[in-house]
């Protein structure tokens, strides 16, 4: 079998893996928001959907894009060059993130009060997510580390299974309750036990005693090429390294990691940001009900969105490999098959939900009535969008990430400026249409540059590859 079809055999497997988990997590969340919307008021259900986007948008900003860059460090680490070992690079993405995100942490905690006036979500809420906001930045840097080490399982359990679903037992036992002031805490709690679990899996497949090893061949290694290749091993190192040179690693590591991941990082804060942003600016400008009202008839594009989550943590480390080997091929057949993939698994459901649109209100309540248009404009924007294929994950393996910065920059501008302009006046659809107008801007600007600088398309010759089950099964032998 040719390279390229071990590939999209390979993509094919993690990719209904990190699927079945997308499902699960994306039905979890849309009920998650069903049973917040049909228990609470509008403005209860506003502000928490308002904080959990403020935390979520803030986790993404002091993560500082480290997941994404530890996946590419350690999928290219698999290449064989003497590199430092990975559980340096670990260390390297994991210490400013826990830095930064315990320091933002007590800065969010103690500006409490003026949060909670500018948003209008409650300043206990903005004080417990302050606290649970180190646990969520982590936890998702862990959980990429797995992947980054060939292991999808983990991204799926975890983050498809185990922290959705805990949430939403948690969010029905408060609601059971009636407890509204507990809403908060159950859905950070889960964050807890996923980064728990995370390090322990990493801690069981890298054991101290393997890393201990590793690290000491690549101490050894270093020295044997300083003293030159007719000294003994024996004689330039001990049998593992100790405090210093695991420094001098995790030092090595951080700063091959973050010449790479630097950049992406205004990159991936600035996407966390425009992910959820335009709740923000719904509640600000708007208040907590119409914040409501567009987060729970936006909430289904989550389908949309780990939809494409799941096939990217799939073929990220491949495309990663296959455009740094400069292999174009390889590159344009993944692009193309993943994109028809993604349309194919997608646009049914947007095709659905617009039709369904106007039963919408039916569905989430007599104050959502405004969401059947808000529903029609978001699945049109994601069918465009899935069309696309996922440009900027392509534009980022190539190691474009400050075009990708550039890119995500203009797109948030263009978010910003529709919704400042539109919400005061329509609300929850201008806040829609501001979320529209941005997110093809984010997906045609790196769509261009690919095809400008590679010729990737994200339709072509290769796309034919995707319907044929050969292309799902042969790496099977």
């Amino acid at each position: 079998m040719t390279a390229p079809g071990r590939s999209l055999a390979s993509v094919a497997r993690g990719g209904v893996l990190g699927l079945a988990g997308a499902g699960a997590g994306a039905a979890a969340q849309v009920a998650l928001v069903l049973v917040v919307t049909r228990s609470f008021p509008p403005a209860t259900a506003g502000a928490l959907f308002t904080a959990m986007a403020l935390c979520l948008m803030t986790a993404g900003v002091v993560r500082l894009d480290a997941s994404n860059g530890l996946v590419h460090a350690l999928a290219h680490h698999s290449s064989g060059a003497e590199r430092a070992p990975m559980s340096a690079y670990v260390r390297a993405a994991g210490y400013p993130v826990i830095a930064l995100s315990t320091v933002t942490g007590v800065a969010v905690y103690l500006l409490a009060p003026t949060v909670a006036d500018v948003t209008g979500v409650p300043g206990e809420w903005v004080r417990l997510l302050a606290l649970a906001l180190p646990f969520i930045a982590c936890a998702d840097v862990l959980v990429a580390a797995t992947r980054g080490l060939g292991a999808m399982g983990p991204t799926t359990y975890l983050l498809g299974v185990v922290q959705p679903l805990t949430q939403l037992t948690l969010i029905c036992l408060a609601t059971i309750a009636g407890s509204a002031s507990a809403l908060p805490l159950a859905w950070a709690l889960p964050y807890v036990p996923v980064l728990a679990l995370a390090a322990l899996w990493l801690y069981r497949h890298t054991p101290p005693a393997v890393v201990a090893r590793t690290e000491a061949r690549y101490m050894l290694g270093a020295e044997h090429r300083q003293t030159g290749p007719g000294t003994p091993p024996e004689a330039v190192g001990g049998p593992g390294p100790g405090a210093d040179e695991r420094a001098r690693h995790t030092r090595h590591a951080a700063a091959e990691l973050w010449r790479h991941t630097g950049p992406r990082a205004a990159a991936g804060g600035i996407q966390a940001v425009f992910q959820r942003l335009d709740i923000v600016i719904v509640a600000v400008l708007a208040g907590p009900v119409e914040a409501a009202c567009y987060t729970a008839a936006t909430r289904f594009k989550l389908i949309g969105q780990l939809t494409a989550q799941g096939l990217a943590h799939a073929v990220q480390p491949r495309l990663v490999r296959a455009l740094t080997g400069h292999d174009l091929h390889t590159a344009r057949r993944l692009y193309q098959v993943t994109t028809l993939w993604l349309v194919a698994l997608t646009w049914p459901v947007w095709i659905a939900y617009a039709a369904l649109a106007p039963w919408l209100p039916a569905l989430l309540g007599a104050a959502y009535e405004r969401g059947a248009q808000v529903a029609v404009v978001l699945a049109v924007t994601m069918m465009i969008a899935s069309a696309c294929g996922m440009a900027d994950l392509a534009l980022i393996a190539a190691g474009h990430t400050t075009t990708s910065l550039a890119n995500t920059t203009i797109a948030i501008t263009v978010t910003v400026a529709a919704d400042i302009a539109l919400v005061p006046a329509h609300g929850a659809l201008g806040a829609a249409l501001g979320w529209s107008a941005g997110v093809l801007v984010k997906n045609l600007l790196p769509l261009f540059h690919l095809h400008r600088k590679y010729r990737l398309r994200p339709f072509g010759r290769h796309t034919p590859a995707a319907l044929r089950p050969r292309t799902w099964h042969e790496g099977a032998a």
